[in-house]
């Protein structure tokens, strides 16, 4: 059990440095980049994401799934950088993208960039040209995002 939690530290971690140094780049204030995915540790996220990347043996795999995805959720209506943060749906079902400040959505660059970087996946612009389709995005934080991927319709 304690390996599984060292193993996903030691995944944090890494995640977290790449962002870091993609937050610098794209000049993100020093303190959203040493506090990006700062809810990963708490007790909420932590577990789910450990569980689900190192199985526990004879694990019900539904089980562990589903406790992910709602901690991800969690996660991501927590932090501004994920774009899930920005699209509002209505009671009766309307999704309504609201534009992503810039600073966040520089943050959500470096974070795509770093997790890239971290799972040895460095291809960005192939992963988000096969993405592209299910984000949702207002029209104006979707153009600077594709104009800095280098992403053409």
């Amino acid at each position: 059990m304690l390996r599984r939690h060292l193993l996903h530290l030691r995944y944090l971690l890494r995640h977290k440095w790449y962002v870091f140094l993609e937050c610098r780049r794209l000049r993100v204030p020093l303190w959203i980049a040493l506090l990006h995915d700062w809810d990963k540790f708490l007790p909420d996220v932590w577990f789910a994401y450990a569980r689900l990347n190192h199985p526990p043996a004879n694990a019900n795999q539904d089980r562990l799934r589903d406790a992910f995805v709602q901690a991800k959720m969690i996660h991501q209506h927590r932090n501004k950088h994920h774009w899930q943060f920005w699209v509002f749906i209505t009671d009766c079902g309307e999704i309504k993208c609201l534009p992503i400040p810039d600073v966040y959505r520089r943050e959500l660059l470096a974070d795509w960039r770093g997790a890239g970087k971290s799972m040895g996946k460095p291809d960005l612009l192939g992963w988000y040209t096969e993405c592209r389709e299910t984000m949702r995005f207002h029209p104006e934080t979707r153009a600077w995002l594709e104009a800095q991927l280098g992403y053409l319709a």
